[in-house]
């Protein structure tokens, strides 16, 4: 046992008394997730409980709102789920989630004021909390300092708009070399949407604001960039960990990601590099990032819904080590980070988390983010023009509200 680990057992000694009298099996699923965060939790807090005989399932992020609901109905689902954060609203509204409210009231390791406003909110419904924050992430410009020199470019000044954003990719840009000036996901799902949505943001249009003038001008942004080949044409089916790959790699010269793939950076990249905010529409303009990050929950009907809380209490209680071992930020204003890894970048995604929005809350939300993804893959293959593309999905969002 680690020094941590011992170190906790005093801490959460009320936490888990009430769980230590209920020897029973605790199931948890898991998803493909940076250093199998969910996993390693579980296994140290089965370490500190070994009454309670522990389950882990890996489940696919793509798969797992269907495979969860499913599981709800069937009644035969696990204690312990994670949630990407915009769609604990839906889980919520379905009734399939346990009202956290009253097991936090009485609470001595999580204290709901000290979560930050937007994880907050992503994981309450109609004044009820329903999950609670694994951590933080949002979005940033990953770029090459060492391509930014040959270029000609200046690394202590990153573009600070679109237009810089731009230029910039086109000098990075060699076609001979296979080197495309930016990386980013456009792919057909929440990862796409999650990576335009602060564009369309940083025009003052927003998700449910999508008939705004700005939402297209994002979308024909995007488009340019593609049709002129300055991001690679494989951006419409990238995943943001293929994306970094490509800037790990040294065919993009900047990338737009998160903190998540720090380590892999870390790891992989040959060159110098460095994190810059995202760049606003126009110089000194709004800025704007989405709120990432997972947050777990129990099911309604977990077998063993004490024992899970205190899980979920152990896993909040570990949030110091968040940044350093797992690449995510912390949820909440009391962590400290000592010693923080990669300080440059540290710094940056910590600023960039004032921009930082929740997506929705919304029960419908996997429709709109359906809604915001076709769009995009249409406007970006030339299938529909940006505004009428965006029209189209303002008003399936609009009936979502109905």
């Amino acid at each position: 046992m680690n020094i941590r680990i011992s170190a906790l057992c005093a801490t959460l000694t009320l936490a888990l008394s009430s769980a230590a009298s209920l020897a029973a099996t605790l199931s948890v699923w898991a998803v493909d997730e940076p250093d199998n965060y969910t996993e390693k939790m579980a296994r140290e807090f089965a370490k500190l409980h070994p009454d309670i005989q522990l389950q882990v399932r890996k489940v696919g992020f793509s798969s797992l709102n269907d495979e969860a609901m499913r599981a709800v109905m069937s009644g035969n689902g696990p204690d312990v789920i994670p949630i990407d954060n915009p769609n604990t609203a839906m889980f919520a509204a379905k009734n399939a989630l346990l009202d956290l409210t009253p097991y936090l009231a009485k609470s001595k390791v999580i204290d709901v004021k000290q979560i930050y406003p937007g994880p907050l909110k992503n994981a309450s419904w109609n004044g009820k909390v329903y999950a609670i924050p694994r951590g933080a992430n949002t979005l940033a410009l990953y770029y090459n300092e060492d391509m930014f020199k040959a270029a000609g470019l200046d690394p202590d000044k990153p573009p600070q708009s679109w237009d810089e954003l731009y230029a910039d990719a086109k000098k990075l840009t060699n076609a001979q070399k296979n080197v495309y000036g930016l990386a980013f996901s456009a792919v057909g799902d929440e990862e796409g949407v999650f990576q335009f949505l602060p564009f369309i943001q940083a025009t003052g249009a927003d998700w449910d604001k999508l008939n705004d003038p700005g939402a297209a001008r994002a979308a024909a942004f995007w488009q340019k960039l593609l049709d002129e080949k300055l991001a690679s044409p494989d951006t419409l089916s990238h995943r943001q960990s293929e994306a970094a790959a490509t800037f790990i790699n040294s065919n993009a010269a900047m990338d737009i990601n998160g903190p998540w793939e720090l380590m892999a950076v870390e790891k992989g990249a040959k060159f110098k590099w460095r994190v810059a905010l995202l760049p606003p529409e126009k110089a000194g303009g709004t800025r704007a990032s989405a709120l990432g990050e997972q947050s777990h929950a129990v099911l309604r009907s977990a077998k063993n819904p004490q024992a899970a809380f205190a899980f979920l209490e152990y896993m909040y209680s570990q949030r110091n080590r968040n940044w350093n071992e797992f690449g995510m930020l912390p949820p909440s204003k009391d962590t400290v980070t000592k010693d923080p890894k990669w300080p440059q970048a540290y710094k940056t995604f910590n600023e960039q988390m004032q921009y930082a929005r929740p997506r929705g809350p919304n029960p419908q939300w996997p429709k709109v983010s359906k809604a915001i993804s076709t769009a995009v893959q249409s406007v970006l293959t030339h299938q529909a023009d940006p505004k009428k593309a965006m029209d189209q999905a303002y008003k399936t969002v609009e009936a979502t509200k109905h």
